[in-house]
């Protein structure tokens, strides 16, 4: 599967998800502000396991593209995170681990794990831990409703996130776009401290799946869409093509595991 990125420029995104004020009547409360990140979180999250296959490609100024397909496995109930790479040839078997909060990648070529930090870029893309796990908005970040908003053909809700204290995520200040009729989430930006923005990200398809271990639903974007706003120019896509709600191996989320995988 290849996605035709060249037509998925910023300009033309911007000109499908251009945000523009409309008068707001009545503001969301600090406790409904809240149920919108909850709700959002939780339409994401599986009581049990994730398994998904998953294109990821990035176009970046005077580089050649980079291409990989992956697998990422996730278990909610105990906030475990997987990623292995299957292609090309040269990045298969490296991955990435999450345990107990920490990040780390795996290089079969010298059977290394190294600790990484929240802004990892994966495999060297715009993208990084969270584009790849569920969604915990609600646990991290400090919501303050900003405005009903029209995005697009879209009403959607726009919030400020700050992070919690404790909170060990890339950004710190985030921006995103709710859509009110369905709550999912069409569009994010992810700043530093300093204010200086970082990256935009869309998500123009959600999908869903019933999860019989959680009795209802389970949403995933279909595609995202990371334009890097330092290096300008710079994108990714990720694109995902299968998702398996089956229950994983016990023993999956564990380094032995993982370095099984290039024996």
């Amino acid at each position: 599967m290849h996605i035709a990125l060249a037509a998925l420029t910023a300009v033309t995104l911007g000109a499908t998800l251009t945000a523009s004020a409309v008068a707001v009547a009545a503001p969301l409360t600090p406790e409904q502000t809240a149920k919108v990140l909850v709700d959002l979180d939780d339409k994401q999250r599986n009581s049990g396991d994730y398994k998904a296959l998953i294109y990821l490609e990035s176009k970046q100024k005077d580089k050649d593209d980079l291409v990989y397909q992956l697998v990422a496995y996730r278990r909610d109930a105990d906030d475990k995170l997987m990623m292995l790479f299957l292609k090309p040839k040269t990045e298969a078997g490296k991955g990435y681990l999450r345990i107990d909060k920490n990040l780390f990648m795996y290089d079969p070529a010298t059977g290394k794990w190294d600790r990484r930090t929240e802004r990892e870029r994966i495999a060297g893309t715009d993208s990084n831990r969270a584009d790849y796990d569920e969604s915990r908005l609600a646990e991290e970040f400090v919501p303050t409703y900003v405005g009903e908003e029209q995005l697009g053909k879209y009403a959607v809700h726009h919030i400020a996130l700050k992070a919690k204290a404790d909170a060990d995520v890339a950004f710190p200040v985030m921006h995103i776009w709710v859509d009110q009729a369905t709550g999912n989430l069409l569009k994010a930006q992810e700043s530093a401290a300093s204010g200086k923005l970082m990256r935009t990200t869309y998500y123009p398809k959600w999908d869903k799946l019933f999860s019989p271990s959680k009795g209802a639903d389970v949403y995933f974007p279909r595609e995202i869409r990371i334009f890097d706003e330092v290096e300008k120019g710079n994108r990714t896509t990720i694109a995902i093509q299968e998702v398996d709600l089956s229950a994983l191996p016990l023993n999956i989320f564990t380094k032995a595991w993982l370095e099984s995988k290039t024996r």
